[in-house]
């Protein structure tokens, strides 16, 4: 990530790009020591990369193209200078992707079986407190929360929509693994009746 920042920056005066991965790496560096010593299960399927299933793997490929696109171009922009964002909105845009980093951690503490692939496992159970109390994808909530805000976060209003396409590659993901969870995991249609929200509350 950082390379992905500061290579099309052309400089490493790119302060947004040094605030933008303290966001991500410092409270990770402090919650995977937790994570490792009380739930080492949860780390193991957090390593976990591949794909088992044809349509995530297909979703992912597009997901992970987007992804390095995306993460190029801010650089870009703070090279040649595109984007002129007041202070306010770069600062508020960094909190606000450091509280949806932090709710995938809220999610991460609640269920382990949050893996990064799509799967079913021997003796999961459905998760229906904390954040699933309000949608049952609170983790992609997460991630859009700070996808929407990494462009503002990193001074650039120009790479908005590069961002935005990641939103709808990950609601295909989300389909796709409620259909999975419908038909391999108990109890998870009886839990769809009681939250009825997949994503935004009151929305969807």
């Amino acid at each position: 990530m950082g390379s992905s920042l500061f290579i099309p920056a052309g400089s490493l005066k790119f302060w947004q790009g040094w605030v933008y991965l303290a966001t991500w790496f410092v409270p990770g560096l402090l919650a995977f020591p937790y994570f490792y010593k009380h739930d080492p299960e949860l780390v193991e399927r957090r390593l976990r990369r591949k794909e088992e299933i044809r349509e995530q793997k297909l979703i992912m490929r597009m997901v992970y193209v987007v992804y390095v696109i995306a993460f190029l171009l801010p650089g870009f922009d703070h090279r040649f200078g595109w984007s002129h964002l007041p202070l306010g909105i770069t600062v508020f845009s960094q909190v606000v992707v450091l509280g949806g980093y932090l709710m995938t951690l809220w999610v991460m503490k609640v269920n382990s079986f949050a893996a990064s692939t799509v799967q079913v496992e021997p003796g999961q159970k459905v998760i229906s407190r904390g954040p699933y109390r309000i949608v049952r994808h609170p983790m992609y909530l997460g991630l859009i929360v700070m996808f929407l805000f990494t462009p503002l976060a990193l001074g650039s209003y120009l790479t908005v929509p590069a961002f935005c396409l990641l939103v709808p590659l990950i609601v295909l993901r989300l389909l796709n693994e409620e259909k999975v969870l419908r038909q391999e995991l108990p109890g998870y249609a009886e839990y769809c009746l009681q939250t009825h929200f997949r994503l935004v509350p009151f929305i969807w």
